[in-house]
């Protein structure tokens, strides 16, 4: 017998019981995409992260403790490290060095979540950003140095419904006067607020300290080298934006791994649906086997058709499940882009294969039981089933 006369006697034997069938197929469907929703979140960030940081923040950036304290680490550098690393940039053909604070503002709403980011207000945002630009208002200036002026990006300006004249409440006794918010450029710097650097460090309580220094270089493809030597001499972090790239995937594969791990409960509770459909047709066609066996059929057949039956109900919830995953990336991507102005979600090519492959495998390891008893069926007793 053929291999489509094979699936063709599977499709039949599914459809035969087309609620109990849809139903099974349903879970399935429901179990890959919530993992395809789930495992997309990484993707998506990945991607931002490769697209818009090549093009954005500092070549280097040199901190006490590196990434360990995550994307915005704490005010614990003292200012001296700026003056030392001033004066090896003719050694190390550095163009820019500029001391940053930072600070993430949460919230319960997410929202009304931003990053305060502060930098010397005579180089402006431009030393750390230069494609930056205000579509309203001014930037900054060196009078505004520890003066309570902000210029908000274009997301954060929205959310906290921010323009020219605003006042934003940087704690209980601080407080910046927005004087200008700028185009949008990325995900990522439209969610900052850019304040001087001495009126962030003393609403932070943070005199003569910062979180970071960001170094500009003259050829940016020394950057490994400048940031080896850099650490050697001062005996500092120093990285490069491939070690934050690095840092991302590593954080990103430990977040999959924890998805994934939720994901699979739904997906062990539709291979079980599966084995229980399955086996339930073994136990109403026990009679069909029967005869199947008895005109010739031997156990291999028998037991590949049950498989087959498995495979095939699994692949009809895989798809299912890719295209409703697809739907629900599009509505995280919808609230993200309006929340932060990216794509938080992706469904890659990897994405697809990984799901369909986790959906014949469940449909393999679920059917190994109703087929094997299937081909082991006595054809006496099977012929004599009512």
């Amino acid at each position: 017998m053929k291999w489509t006369d094979l699936w063709g006697l599977a499709w039949r034997g599914l459809t035969r019981r087309r609620v109990r069938t849809g139903l099974t197929a349903l879970g399935i469907t429901v179990a890959v995409a919530s993992m395809v929703i789930f495992l997309s979140l990484g993707e998506g960030i990945r991607k931002v992260f490769v697209e818009q940081l090549g093009g954005i923040g500092p070549d280097i950036q040199v901190s006490l403790s590196g990434f360990t304290q995550g994307f915005a680490p704490q005010p614990n550098l003292p200012d001296k490290a700026v003056t030392d690393i001033q004066a090896l940039a003719p050694e190390l053909g550095i163009k820019t060095v500029t001391p940053v604070v930072m600070t993430i503002r949460g919230s319960l709403d997410v929202s009304q979540s931003v990053v305060l980011y502060g930098l010397p207000a005579a180089q402006g945002i431009g030393a750390v950003f230069p494609n930056s630009s205000e579509a309203q208002g001014r930037a900054f200036t060196a009078a505004d140095e520890g003066k309570g002026v902000a210029i908000a990006g274009a997301k954060a300006a929205q959310n906290l419904n921010l323009k020219v004249g605003s006042t934003l409440n940087l704690n209980r006794r601080n407080q910046a006067k927005v004087v200008g918010v700028l185009a949008p450029e990325s995900g990522l710097v439209d969610n900052f607020i850019f304040l001087p650097l001495n009126t962030l460090q003393k609403s932070e309580g943070a005199e003569g300290r910062v979180s970071l220094v960001a170094v500009k270089l003259d050829n940016p493809r020394q950057a490994r080298e400048v940031a080896t030597a850099l650490s050697d001499k001062l005996d500092l972090e120093a990285s490069t934006q491939s070690d934050f790239l690095s840092f991302v995937e590593r954080a990103l594969k430990i977040s999959d791994a924890v998805r994934f791990g939720i994901s699979l409960i739904s997906l062990i509770v539709g291979g079980l649906a599966v084995a229980n459909t399955v086996m339930m047709g073994v136990f109403e066609r026990t009679r069909e086997f029967g005869t199947l066996r008895a005109i010739g059929a031997r156990p291999g057949f028998v037991r590949a058709l049950v498989l087959s039956e498995s495979l095939l109900l699994s692949l009809v919830g895989g798809v299912g499940g890719v295209i409703v995953g697809l739907v629900g990336i599009w509505g995280v991507n919808l609230y993200t882009q309006q929340l932060a102005g990216i794509d938080a979600a992706a469904l890659t090519p990897r994405l697809v294969l990984l799901a369909l492959g986790i959906s014949l495998f469940l449909g393999l390891v679920s059917g190994l039981l109703p087929a094997r008893t299937a081909s082991k069926l006595n054809i006496t007793e099977a012929l004599g089933r009512v």
